[in-house]
């Protein structure tokens, strides 16, 4: 008898466990009557209670939702234009896109330390919400031009020919026929940068000001000085349902396109 299913599908197992077991014990230790971590005295959803009660919570989410939004826009927009202006051949090409992927190298410190004296020594972006906004936009940027240029890199221009051969101007031809190729591409960028604004800590606590704390450097803050308290299991619990429940619609919507792509060539070959 062949054991080796058996033994991958056991490392498999072990590799989940350890994956989501803290997050499994987080969700149960939020749902505790009392402030441990580790014993279970009954169940309760004061710390939840507690938790949106806490005007600072909600403040740093507010600001953090806001700055994601904002940095995936502006990242996005530019991202994506950048994208589409290196599929063509010119002169400092190359150099062009050695820059925009050296935030994908260097590290969160070293880009941290760089735009703090940028912002607030060359630009004059005092400490805050502007200066977090130029941060962001920065090290999003390079993201959502490598997912964007790799599906622009797919995409036949001689579909962009047959429409301008048909009366469409370049504008017409970009919204009718181009962007709806790229459209997964520049969705799934804005995804990232979304997810990577949200979830920045490093850079994030070298241009935080007064009263324009995000989330992440709130609660790595908090737990810094207090350790880990229950209004952060709890924060840190509805972060990740919020997330599986994303997740899960993404999942489902995709399902439902692809049977409806099936059934329509199915129409379409009877």
């Amino acid at each position: 008898m062949n054991r080796r299913p058996w033994v991958l599908g056991g490392i498999a197992g072990g590799v989940f466990v350890f994956l989501y077991a803290p997050i499994a014990w987080l969700a149960v230790v939020s749902f505790n009557d009392s402030r441990s971590l580790s014993r279970i005295t009954g169940f309760s959803i004061r710390w939840y209670a507690e938790l949106f009660d806490d005007s600072r919570v909600l403040e740093s989410l507010g600001l953090t939702l806001r700055l994601a939004v904002t940095s995936a826009v502006v990242s996005t927009v530019i991202g994506t234009l950048a994208a589409f202006g290196l599929r063509r051949a010119f002169p400092g090409r190359g150099l062009w896109t050695v820059l925009l992927s050296l935030p994908l190298v260097v590290p969160e410190v070293v880009l941290g330390v760089a735009l703090l004296g940028f912002c607030v020594k060359l630009a004059g972006i005092p400490l805050g919400f502007g200066a977090l906004l130029a941060a962001h936009v920065a090290f999003s940027l390079s993201f959502v031009v490598v997912v964007v240029r790799a599906r622009v890199a797919g995409v036949d221009h001689r579909l962009e020919e047959a429409a301008a051969d048909l009366g469409a101007g370049p504008w017409v031809a970009f919204r009718t026929v181009t962007l709806p190729l790229v459209a997964p591409a520049v969705a799934a960028g804005a995804a990232f940068a979304f997810l990577l604004s949200f979830d920045d800590v490093v850079t994030s606590s070298y241009l935080t000001g007064v009263g324009s704390t995000t989330l992440p450097v709130f609660v790595y803050a908090q737990a810094g000085k207090r350790g880990v308290s229950p209004e952060i299991v709890a924060l840190s619990t509805l972060m990740v349902a919020v997330s599986a429940a994303l997740l899960v619609a993404g999942v489902m919507l995709a399902s439902r396109r692809a049977r409806a792509s099936t059934f329509v060539e199915s129409i379409r070959d009877q």
